[in-house]
């Protein structure tokens, strides 16, 4: 089978065989996706070093080696860039979270597991390591980024919401009466966690991981569920990106 093409800039038709434009258009999505990465990259680097504001789309272009029309053709502007390099690195984490919530069983040791391997995955992963960096230290709130700053409190507000159903999960099913609102309770712990991954990022002088797992336990039986430091399973291998 052959399909009929023509060449945007000479209007010319050319007859090609139907499996050579499969093939051309797989390079294509490839090569796309390749270019997506790179700027991601370049993103990267740029922001870590001199802050998200000081960087504009023609500095990560020229870091990318690309034109600033490659950088419009992936990204809407500076904020959709933004979420699509924090996306790379928080989508598998909230996939995993979507996986506690749905188990049978103790979700509340499930769910201290998953917070162990997001602080291992902090600890260990580079990018993941940059990227919150970013988040955390480089980023200005400033009107361009408001779309992006909307994202982050819906997701940290769906955060909220699922810690506080875990609590109160866990203490119907214990037969315990928690200290107070649930709500109050996750938006605890969750600044507890928050604390001290900002402060390990400012100054790793610390097992961020244990120290965490150890804050969780702590905070837990302080709340009348207790848990055991150990009882949050380790996590499994994580792919470091340099």
């Amino acid at each position: 089978m052959y399909v009929v093409e023509s060449d945007p800039q000479t209007g010319t038709l050319a007859v090609l065989p139907s499996f050579f434009c499969y093939i051309m258009a797989r390079r294509t999505k490839k090569d796309a996706l390749l270019t997506r990465s790179t700027l991601l990259d370049a993103a990267e680097r740029l922001f870590q070093k001199r802050g998200v504001s000081r960087t504009s789309l023609a500095d990560i272009a020229r870091t990318a080696g690309v034109t600033r029309g490659a950088v419009y053709w992936h990204f809407k502007d500076k904020a959709d860039l933004f979420d699509a390099m924090l996306e790379r690195v928080t989508l598998p984490l909230e996939v995993d979270m979507d996986r506690v919530m749905k188990q049978e069983g103790d979700v509340l040791r499930a769910w201290c597991a998953h917070l162990r391997g997001v602080l291992h995955q902090i600890a260990h992963d580079a990018r993941t390591r940059r990227v919150l960096q970013i988040a955390m230290q480089k980023v200005e709130h400033a009107e361009e980024m408001g779309p992006m700053v909307a994202r982050h409190i819906a997701l940290y507000r769906i955060n909220l919401t699922q810690g506080c159903q875990i609590l109160e999960q866990t203490a119907a099913n214990r037969g315990r009466a928690l200290p107070a609102p649930a709500l109050e309770l996750a938006r605890s712990l969750h600044a507890l966690l928050h604390g001290l991954i900002y402060g390990w990022l400012l100054d790793p002088c610390f097992d961020l991981e244990q120290t965490g797992a150890n804050a969780m336990a702590f905070f837990l039986d302080g709340v009348g569920l207790a848990i055991a430091s150990d009882e949050a399973a380790a996590p499994g291998q994580i792919s470091h990106n340099q």
